[in-house]
C-alpha cells in the first residue's frame, strides 16, 4: 500500500495544501517549525484516529475554525481507496470511504496501515504504562479494527463502574448499589477479558520482532524482550492461585504471565493460555476479591486499564536502566517490531503499512542512522522529514520535496 495524494483543509498550521506522493522513499525538507510533522500527524490520524502529539483533537483544527478536513488516495496493488475524514469541533468526526455517505470516524481504521516513528517514541520507554498500553491498543486496532468497540466498551463500562465506586467513599453506597455493581462487574470482566486475551495474543506475536530489530539496530550484546504483567494475575496470585517471579510495577500492575515460580510456590496460572470465556471468570472472581479496597479508594483497581508492558534489555528494565542511546534503540525496535507484525498479516492478505520517520535521524547517531535507514529502505512508501538534507543517511535514496511556510514549493520538489 502506497499514499498517492494527500489533502489537507484547515489541519494545523495549513488552510490547504495538497501533497502527491509515490512508492519509495520520499523526504520532505524544510525548517523547524514550518509544518512537515503536521503533515505526517495527518496520516498517523486517519489511519489510528489518534494524534501522536497530543491527546484532543482541538488542537488539530486550524486556530479560528470549527472543522478539519483530511483526505487521501491510497493506492493497493490495482484498487485506490478515497478516504475523508472530518474532525469537528462540536460534534462527532465523521469519515467517507470512496466518497459513500458520511460513517462513523471509526470505520475507517485499518484502510490506511501505518507505522510512525518519532521522537515522542521516547515516552515509550520513559513514560509511564499509560504510553505502552496505547502502543498496543493502537496496533491492535490497526490490525484488527473490530477491537475499536472492544476498547470503547471497556473504557465505557469503566467509567460507569468507577462512578459507583466513588459512591461508597461518600457513604451513600446501599444495598442497591451493590446489586447494581454486580451488572457492571458482569459487564465489565467480558470487556476486560477480550481486551486483554488480544493483547496478550499480540505480545506474543511482538516477541521475536522485537528481539529481531533491537539486534538488527545495535551490536547484538543484549536482547530485547517484551513482558506483559496482568493486574488479574496479581489477585489470582494473592488469593492462593500461585505467585510469579518479578518485582511488582509501580502503578500496581501484575507479576509476568507465565513466568517461572518461587520453588515453594504453586505454579501461576499462565493467563496466555485462557479463553475469553476462561478470562471472564477470573476478573469475575477477582472483583469480588478486591472490592472492599476498590469501595475504600473509590476507583477499578483490576483491569487492563492498570495493566503494563514492561520493556527489558538484557536482565534489567529498560525504563530506568537503559542509556540514552538504548532508549532510542528499544523505541525504534518497537515501532519495527509493529512494521513486521503488520508485515506477517500482509502475506496473508492485509497491506504493507506506509513507513512515516518523523524527524527521527536528527536524535540517532551515524551508526543508528545507517542501521534504520538499511532496514526501511526497501518498505514500499518511506515518508522522512528532516530539517537539513545532511541528517538523511546515503542509503535513503528518493524523492526530496521542499516544505514551505503554508505548503510546498512545487519548484524545488526532485
Amino acid at each position: 500500500m502506497y499514499l498517492e495524494k494527500l489533502s489537507l483543509t484547515d489541519f494545523r498550521s495549513y488552510a490547504q495544501v495538497d501533497l502527491s506522493l509515490e512508492p519509495g522513499v520520499t523526504v520532505l525538507v524544510g525548517s523547524n517549525g514550518i509544518g512537515k510533522t503536521n503533515l505526517m500527524e495527518a496520516i498517523g490520524y486517519l489511519a489510528t484516529l489518534n494524534s501522536h502529539r497530543v491527546s484532543t483533537d482541538a488542537p488539530l483544527l486550524r486556530f479560528g475554525t470549527e472543522r478539519a478536513m483530511i483526505r487521501a488516495k491510497l493506492v493497493r496493488g490495482e484498487q485506490a481507496t478515497v478516504l475523508e475524514l472530518e474532525i469537528n469541533a462540536s460534534r462527532a468526526n465523521r469519515g467517507r470511504i470512496n466518497r459513500s455517505n458520511p460513517v462513523r470516524a471509526r470505520d475507517l481504521l485499518g484502510i490506511c496501515q501505518m507505522v510512525l516513528f518519532a521522537p515522542e517514541d521516547l515516552a515509550l520507554v520513559k513514560g509511564d504504562p499509560s504510553n505502552r498500553r496505547r502502543f498496543l491498543d493502537e496496533l491492535l486496532v490497526s490490525l484488527m479494527p473490530r477491537h475499536a468497540a472492544t476498547r470503547s466498551d471497556y473504557d465505557r463500562v469503566l467509567k460507569q463502574r468507577n462512578a459507583l465506586l466513588k459512591s461508597g467513599r461518600t457513604g451513600k453506597f446501599t444495598a442497591g448499589h451493590e446489586a447494581t455493581l454486580d451488572v457492571w462487574d458482569q459487564h465489565m470482566a467480558r470487556a476486560g477479558a477480550e481486551l486483554l486475551h488480544a493483547r496478550l495474543e499480540l505480545v506474543d506475536r511482538l516477541q521475536p520482532h522485537l528481539k529481531n530489530a533491537y539486534a538488527q539496530l545495535t551490536d547484538g550484546s543484549k536482547e530485547a524482550a517484551a513482558v506483559y504483567r496482568s493486574t488479574l494475575q496479581d489477585i489470582m496470585d494473592d488469593d492462593g492461585a500461585g505467585a510469579s517471579s518479578g518485582a511488582r510495577p509501580a502503578d500496581g500492575a501484575a507479576t509476568e504471565t507465565g513466568a517461572g515460580t518461587d520453588a515453594a510456590a504453586a505454579p501461576a496460572e499462565d493467563l496466555r493460555l485462557l479463553s475469553v470465556e476462561q478470562l471472564t471468570d477470573r476478573y469475575i472472581q477477582a472483583f469480588a476479591a478486591s472490592r472492599r479496597k476498590e469501595l475504600e479508594r473509590g476507583i477499578s483497581l483490576v483491569g487492563p486499564h492498570r495493566d503494563e508492558l514492561e520493556l527489558v534489555l538484557g536482565s534489567a528494565p529498560a525504563k530506568g536502566y537503559a542509556s540514552h542511546g538504548e532508549t532510542w534503540s528499544m523505541c525504534l525496535s518497537l515501532r519495527l517490531a509493529s512494521y513486521y507484525v503488520m508485515l506477517d498479516d500482509a502475506r496473508t492478505g492485509g497491506s504493507p503499512p506506509i513507513l512515516i520517520l518523523d524527524d527521527v535521524f536528527a536524535e540517532l547517531d551515524v551508526q543508528r542512522r545507517r542501521k534504520l535507514a538499511a532496514i526501511v529502505s526497501g518498505a514500499e512508501q518511506v515518508l522522512v522529514t528532516a530539517a537539513v538534507e545532511a541528517d538523511i543517511p546515503a542509503e535513503l535514496t528518493g524523492r526530496r520535496v521542499k516544505v514551505i511556510p503554508g505548503g510546498i514549493d512545487e519548484q524545488e520538489n526532485r
